[in-house]
């Protein structure tokens, strides 16, 4: 099972002292089969900083980014013994499944945990338990594959859903649908280099006209490249789009200093959400498309980024509006004060350099 990367991401004033990179979600994977003997094996792949951070272990390597295979053998124990208390098989009624001896081996920059549990004793359905990173990160998810193959069903946990029922049938497609949505939503929400790309767009912006251009330019152009990276029709490595996106952010808030046309704004929108696409899909990608249900969990992820964009403009752009109304002189226009966005233009200046800068060095 190839491991998925894992960053925590951290959004505070959009994102200051956060890591460099922004589009990979915090997740783990599982995959969960059962046998003809009512046997279940599991297996759960976690990155080696993660493992470090919950066992206490130091097996990873962050300038090679990689675990060091001799040290997961030194020190598998507190890492076996992390995840058999956070991975659990048992009937539905709580009764567990006996377990057999855990192993753990090294997988690139992570590891994998190997178990398997015998349910003999358990009549009726059996039940998958996981809880893994989501005890300590309600913000975190397990993608589970059921049984082998690539084609396996998929289902998705988190700290309010841990667990999976291993004979029922695959999750449905409205089920599906709801998860992406909101994988999309806390995507674009957690995503603070494309919320600072969008408060620096918009910053001139006075009229719903010019906005809704530059969302709609916005959400086309990224559609186009999220479809595409997702279904593997097309796909640029990370170390590109994520330097290219902070140069984005970078050009849009050094416009503000030369120029005010916010009406023709939506072509340059336009021409970076394409990049921005790209960025999308990388954590879409790391999540994984349920083979049954490709297009659904497709759509539903956009229209979960396109909500969460409406509602970030939806926020900036009036209370940009109040503010010129607030400090407007009496019997005068409002107007937008250029101090406002020339500080504010600076600032996202400042964090989109920062990130360019980190992600060439991490490139």
């Amino acid at each position: 099972m190839r491991l998925l990367r894992v960053v925590v991401l951290a959004w505070i004033a959009l994102g200051v002292g956060a890591p460099a990179h922004a589009h990979q979600v915090n997740l783990s994977t599982a995959r969960v089969t059962l046998g003809g003997n009512r046997t279940v094996t599991v297996e759960v792949a976690l990155k080696g900083s993660d493992a470090d951070r919950l066992a206490g272990t130091h097996i990873f390597d962050a300038q090679r980014d990689a675990v060091d295979g001799a040290l997961v053998a030194a020190s598998a124990a507190p890492i076996i013994d992390y995840v058999n208390a956070h991975v659990a098989v048992t009937g539905l009624d709580g009764t567990p499944c006996a377990p057999g001896v855990a192993a753990l081996k090294p997988d690139g920059d992570g590891v994998v945990f190997r178990n398997r549990f015998s349910c003999g004793n358990i009549t009726g359905d059996i039940v998958y338990r996981s809880t893994v990173l989501t005890a300590t990160d309600p913000g975190a998810r397990q993608v589970v594959l059921i049984g082998e193959g690539e084609n396996a069903p998929q289902a998705l946990l988190d700290s309010s859903n841990t667990t999976v029922t291993l004979s029922a049938p695959a999750p449905s497609l409205l089920s599906t649908m709801q998860r992406y949505l909101v994988t999309g939503i806390e995507h674009i929400f957690l995503g603070y280099d494309h919320i600072a790309f969008l408060v620096g767009v918009v910053l001139w912006a006075r009229r719903l006209i010019p906005v809704i251009k530059i969302v709609t330019a916005f959400t086309i152009a990224h559609s186009i490249t999220l479809s595409l990276a997702a279904l593997n029709v097309v796909v640029l490595p990370s170390a590109v789009v994520e330097p290219v996106i902070a140069a984005s952010i970078v050009f849009v808030a050094m416009e503000n200093f030369f120029s005010r046309d916010i009406d023709g704004r939506w072509r340059v929108t336009f021409a970076f959400g394409l990049i921005h696409g790209f960025g999308f899909a990388g954590a879409l990608q790391e999540v994984g498309l349920p083979p049954n249900a490709v297009a659904t969990a497709l759509a539903a992820f956009n229209v979960g980024v396109e909500i969460g964009q409406v509602a970030i403009v939806s926020i900036v752009v009036p209370a940009l509006i109040g503010l010129d109304l607030l400090i407007a002189t009496d019997g005068a226009k409002p107007v937008r004060a250029a101090p406002v966005v020339y500080a504010l233009s600076a600032l996202i200046t400042v964090l989109g350099s920062y990130w360019l800068f980190t992600r060439m060095l991490n490139a």
